[in-house]
């Protein structure tokens, strides 16, 4: 038989020695039963949760090509982590006469094989879900705590030894003065503009930019509230923003955000441009929109253009 070997790892806790281990113990045991490897098909932090792996999508479609015969697996749980998953793709291969293989899993091709690997495949998906509980409880209480969850640090702190938020002293008067200066009138883009010349980074390390002034405006971990998910924990980090200043800019944001469609909605509409002809001397008109205090607005039709649709100019 001809094969191939499947191997990944789905996150950073597993490092590339991980796969050379998966690869190894599928190389033996290809040797073992007189199988000959082709290929190795290689996912490096991706989850089997999901299908959307590039080099199994990649297998999956090769395996049309007829060039191989196995897919050998250092465990099924490589192959994938939920049931619908599996079956659809080990039904796919099916027509193309491929079928898995576990490197380190026995399971016999009789009836109580099939029994067994429904099991493995049952444990994989309930491993996956309770591990994502588990990560989701821990996360929570690390909220509770204050402490630190991962991710990008929020510009102005930093975090201690003992995954504590702290204020940091250069970046956070920084964020006081952003506040402060979009609350006494400068724009977003003013404000974008004038720190990416002084040149100031991100915390990832990028520019300045406007949809950067916008998240930090709109940042409670300022005022010193921790949230995830559904949790909330007031005071739970150092604030850096009073809470008078932080609504304020809110308000100012919210009333900013709705002025372009207030300025818009007064301005003259001009509808039907080059689409409506007057009945008698077919001149191109105009209908306007006025804006009153009646619940319709009035339309009125304003005195035809001087060109007409013959091309013959006309006052009326």
């Amino acid at each position: 038989m001809k094969a191939v070997i499947y191997a990944r790892y789905s996150s950073d806790n597993q490092r590339e020695e991980s796969i050379e281990g998966q690869l190894r113990e599928c190389q033996a045991f290809a040797e073992k039963n007189d199988i000959t490897v082709l290929n190795s098909y290689i996912d490096r932090a991706y989850s089997a949760k999901s299908d959307d792996r590039p080099a199994f999508q990649k297998m999956i479609k090769d395996s049309g090509k007829k060039l191989f015969d196995v897919i050998i697996v250092w465990k099924l749980d490589r192959f994938a982590r939920n049931r619908y998953d599996s079956a659809h793709y080990k039904a796919m291969l099916r027509k193309n006469n491929v079928k898995v293989m576990s490197a380190t899993e026995i399971i016999s091709n009789d009836p109580t094989g099939i029994l067994l690997e429904s099991v493995l495949e049952g444990m994989a998906e309930y491993y996956s879900a309770d591990l994502a509980e588990k990560v989701i409880r821990g996360m929570t209480e690390n909220v509770l705590k204050g402490l630190f969850n991962g991710g990008t640090i929020p510009f102005g702190y930093v975090i201690d030894k003992d995954k504590h938020f702290q204020i940091d002293p250069i970046k956070a008067p920084i964020v006081v003065e952003i506040f402060k200066r979009y609350s006494e009138g400068e724009t977003m883009k003013e404000l974008a503009d004038y720190y990416s010349a002084k040149g100031i980074k991100s915390s990832r390390g990028g520019a300045i930019t406007i949809n950067f002034i916008t998240n930090l405006l709109k940042n409670r971990r300022y005022i010193g509230e921790y949230r995830f998910r559904e949790v909330v924990t007031p005071g739970a980090i150092p604030s850096i923003i009073d809470d008078e200043l932080f609504n304020k800019v809110q308000k100012k944001m919210a009333k900013n955000k709705r002025a372009p469609a207030r300025h818009k909605a007064k301005e003259e509409m001009y509808l039907l441009s080059t689409k409506l002809f007057c009945g008698s001397c077919e001149a191109l008109m105009r209908v306007k929109v006025v804006e009153t205090k009646q619940v319709r607005p009035i339309v009125i039709t304003s005195a035809p253009q001087q060109r007409t649709k013959k091309g013959v100019a006309e006052n009326l």
